[in-house]
């Protein structure tokens, strides 16, 4: 691991007094060290809960039944909801939002690579579901249970119970694919691409980072590798269960869930094929992640283009 900056010591008391089980209520509390890593925590949050919506459309009138559709637009209303939450907390840090959403470039947005995807048919919005927002449930289950930032906690307490809702209509989604063969094949043919884009959302491997912000400011409780091992541990007996087969185990001896396959492993972006006998680098992985996915700058648009029509009519009046 690289070895992390020294803080400085109003930054080092403020983590210690938090450490402590002090909670951080305004900026006033707040270093500016502290300032700027909620910031860019909750600019990857609200990216990823608004980036999500583009890709669920891309297939939303694949649902098969009205309840179906629905229950869809449902989640991306949520969505939207918890994307405003995130947003609403960076206004109150002095950040500029407009800005932030509708001037920003798509290829600098901070959501995951996966969202720049569209999705082929319903059995991928249930996989979308049950495998992407099983990672948002355990990414922000674990802020809401430890963020020493008093208005998120409490904000996650709707998200926590809405974002379960999403993963368990992935997970019904399934349970009924499975039943039917041409489904089935659907499911057992985006499977693999979709479960490691899954284990990609919560980022590096910790031997990589050489920033420890977050954990530091309890902005999270729990490291990278901490948080893959716990959606593993959901994910992996979900597709065991339904009979389908994800390429990972738990392993007695070291009492952990192992892949069986290397991980990073390179992608061919073209084909939309994970290359499993080509491991990779996580410095690749971050480059990839930063040139975006093939779908980024049509579905970004496609965000902020309201708030620009909007403009330019306010602006010709």
């Amino acid at each position: 691991m690289a070895t992390a900056t020294a803080m400085p010591e109003a930054s080092r008391l403020l983590a210690e007094k938090i450490k402590r089980g002090f909670t951080v209520e305004t900026p006033d509390d707040m270093t500016e060290e502290y300032r700027q890593a909620l910031i860019q925590t909750l600019i990857i949050t609200g990216d990823t809960e608004f980036a999500s919506v583009p890709a669920l459309l891309s297939a939303y009138r694949t649902a098969p039944t009205l309840n179906r559709k629905i229950t869809m637009l449902a989640i991306m209303q949520d969505e939207l909801g918890h994307a405003h939450i995130a947003y609403l907390l960076l206004r109150d840090l002095g950040v500029d939002v407009d800005l932030l959403l509708y001037e920003r470039s798509p290829q600098e947005w901070k959501h995951p690579y996966a969202f720049d995807f569209e999705l082929s048919n319903f059995v991928e919005i249930g996989l979308f579901n049950a495998l992407y927002d099983r990672a948002g449930y355990t990414l922000l289950s674990d802020v809401g249970q430890n963020t020493s930032y008093g208005p998120w906690r409490r904000a996650l307490v709707k998200v926590d119970k809405e974002e379960m809702f999403h993963l368990r209509n992935g997970e019904s989604i399934l349970r009924e694919a499975v039943r039917h063969p041409d489904q089935r094949e659907q499911l057992e043919r985006a499977l693999l691409r979709m479960f490691i884009m899954g284990l990609e959302f919560f980022g590096v491997a910790d031997a990589q980072k050489s920033r420890t912000k977050q954990l530091d400011f309890r902005l999270k409780g729990k490291t990278n590798d901490e948080l893959r091992q716990e959606w593993l541990s959901k994910v992996v007996p979900f597709f065991d269960a339904i009979g389908v087969a994800v390429p990972a185990h738990f392993d007695e001896t070291e009492q952990r869930w192992v892949l069986d396959f290397p991980f990073p492993c390179k992608f061919d972006e073209e084909r939309r094929e994970w290359l499993l006998d080509q491991p990779d680098t996580w410095e690749n992985v971050v480059k990839r992640f930063k040139s975006r996915g093939p779908r980024n700058r049509e579905f970004i648009e496609r965000l902020q283009r309201g708030y620009r029509q909007y403009e330019a009519l306010r602006q010709a009046e």
